[in-house]
C-alpha cells in the first residue's frame, strides 16, 4: 500500500474498512504534521486506545508507509519504539509556468526535494500545442526521477494571472476547452492535479520554509514580467469571495493612457513590472541614453532578464536609474497595502527582487514616506529567501495541505 491509496477510497468500501482508514489517515497525518512518537505518545495525540494504536502501526509498518525508527531511552522501564512517516512512501509534484521556462520539483513527504529542475526552456503561449509541451516536459521530468507516478500524491501547476483553484480554470491560459484545465492535465499527465495562482503559491512557499519568521500576516509582492500580491491571512493563503485576491497590478492608479495587458489603461503594471522596465529602459536607449550592455543596433535583442543581469553583473548605470524610479512607485503602492492590511511582514519576490537593495532600497524609502509610521513601524520588509524556487516550494505545499485536508 502506499499513500495515494488512502486518498482514493472506493464507493462501495465496508464501514469496518472505512474506519480503518480513518484511524490510519489519523495516525499518519500526526506523524506528517507533528513528527515522530511512540505508541504511547500517539495514544495521546490521537485520543485512541494504546491496542488500537499499535494494531494500525503494525499494517503501516507492513505496507511501509510508516518506520520504526529504534528504540528511544527512558528514565526506566522497557525502552519504547519511535515510529515516523516514511518520507519515501509519497510525493508531491510542483510545477512552476513561466513565460519562457518551466521549474518542476518533487518533494517527499518531509518537503525535501528528490529531484528539482528549474529554467525549463518552454514558451507559454495558450495555445493546444504548448499545454501538449507542457505535459509533455512534466512527464519526461517524472520518468527521468525514477518515481512512480502511482507514488506521487498530487500535482499543483502554477500560471499567472487570474486563476479559480476550486473548479481548476485558468482564464488567461489554455482557456480553449469546456473542460477544467486541472482536469486536462489531471488526464494527460496521470495524476492528480490541482490548479493555483503563481503569485499565491510563492507566498506560500515563502510562509511555509522561506524568509518568514514565525509572522502569520504576511505579504508577498511578485514583481516578474508583472506585478501581483500573494496574501498570508493568521497563517492561510487568502483567496477573497470568488477566488481572484492579489491582481494587485492591474489597479488603474496612473493617467498615462498605456494600453495594459488586461485591456484597461493607466494600471500599475504600465509602470511598475518587468514589461514595464523593458520598455522603459528600450525608451531611454532609442532616445539617446549610455548603457554599457544595449545601444541602438541591438536594443532588439535585449529582454527583462539581460537588463537584470546588467544590474547584477555590470552595474549599468541607466538600468540602475530606471529601477530604483520603480522601486520608489512600487514603495508608494506597498505603502497602501499596509494602510489597508496592516502586515507583519512583506516579502519583495519575483524575477525583479534578483537585483537585491537596487529595488529594495527606493522600496523601504518610500514605504517610511508615504505610509502611516502607527501601522508600519512594527512590520518588516525583506526579499524573498527561496528566489526562483519560491513557487515550486509552495506549489509542493499546496499539494500536502490537500493531501492533509483529505486524510482529515
Amino acid at each position: 500500500m502506499i499513500l495515494s491509496s488512502l486518498l482514493n477510497i472506493p464507493e462501495n468500501i465496508s464501514r469496518s474498512a472505512m474506519k480503518i482508514i480513518k484511524l490510519k489517515s489519523q495516525l499518519i497525518k500526526t506523524l506528517i504534521t507533528k513528527g515522530n512518537f511512540t505508541i504511547a505518545e500517539l495514544s495521546e495525540q490521537t485520543y485512541l486506545s494504546a491496542p488500537t494504536v499499535t494494531k494500525v502501526i503494525n499494517e503501516l509498518l507492513e505496507n511501509k508507509i510508516i518506520l520504526d525508527l529504534g528504540k528511544i531511552d527512558t528514565s526506566g522501564g522497557r525502552r519504547p519504539n519511535l515510529y515516523g512517516i516514511n518520507p519515501k512512501s509519497g510525493f508531491y509534484l510542483g510545477v512552476e509556468v513561466n513565460r519562457k521556462s518551466l521549474s518542476i520539483g518533487l518533494q517527499d513527504l518531509k518537503n525535501e526535494f528528490v529531484k528539482i529542475d528549474e529554467h525549463i526552456p518552454f514558451e507559454l503561449d495558450g495555445t493546444h500545442g504548448s499545454l501538449d509541451e507542457l505535459c509533455l516536459r512534466i512527464n519526461s521530468f517524472i520518468k527521468e526521477s525514477g518515481i512512480a507516478k502511482t507514488n506521487i500524491v498530487s500535482a499543483c501547476v502554477n500560471l499567472s494571472g487570474r486563476i479559480n483553484s476550486v473548479k481548476g480554470y485558468s482564464y488567461n491560459y489554455f482557456y480553449i476547452e469546456e473542460d477544467s484545465l486541472s482536469h486536462t492535465i489531471s488526464t494527460k499527465i496521470g495524476i492528480n492535479t490541482y490548479l493555483e495562482n503563481d503569485t499565491r503559491a510563492m507566498a506560500f512557499g515563502e510562509y511555509n520554509c522561506g524568509v518568514v519568521n514565525g509572522e502569520k500576516n504576511v505579504i508577498f509582492v511578485n514583481m516578474s514580467w508583472g506585478v501581483g500580491i500573494g496574501i498570508v491571512s493568521n497563517g492561510n493563503l487568502y483567496y477573497g469571495h470568488s477566488g481572484y485576491s492579489g491582481e494587485f497590478g492591474h489597479s488603474p492608479l496612473f493617467d498615462n493612457n498605456i494600453l495594459c495587458q488586461c485591456g484597461k489603461k493607466g494600471c500599475l503594471e504600465t509602470e511598475v513590472s518587468g514589461w514595464a522596465l523593458e520598455r522603459i529602459f528600450k525608451d531611454a536607449v532609442k532616445s539617446g541614453n549610455c548603457s554599457l550592455v544595449a545601444n541602438k543596433e541591438n536594443i532588439n535583442r535585449i529582454d527583462l532578464e539581460r537588463i537584470i543581469d546588467a544590474i547584477i553583473t555590470s552595474e549599468d548605470t541607466l538600468a540602475i536609474d530606471i529601477i530604483s524610479t520603480l522601486g520608489e512607485k512600487m514603495g508608494r503602492y506597498i505603502s497602501l497595502l499596509i494602510n489597508v492590511f496592516n502586515p507583519e511582514l512583506v516579502i519583495v519576490g519575483g524575477v525583479m527582487s534578483a537585483v537585491g537593495d537596487y529595488l529594495l532600497f527606493p522600496i523601504r524609502t518610500a514605504i517610511k514616506k508615504y505610509s502611516l509610521n502607527l501601522v508600519s513601524q512594527d512590520m518588516e520588509l525583506k526579499l524573498s529567501e527561496l528566489g526562483s524556487r519560491a513557487g515550486v516550494v509552495g506549489a509542493c505545499y499546496i499539494v500536502r495541505n490537500k493531501c492533509l485536508e483529505q486524510l482529515s
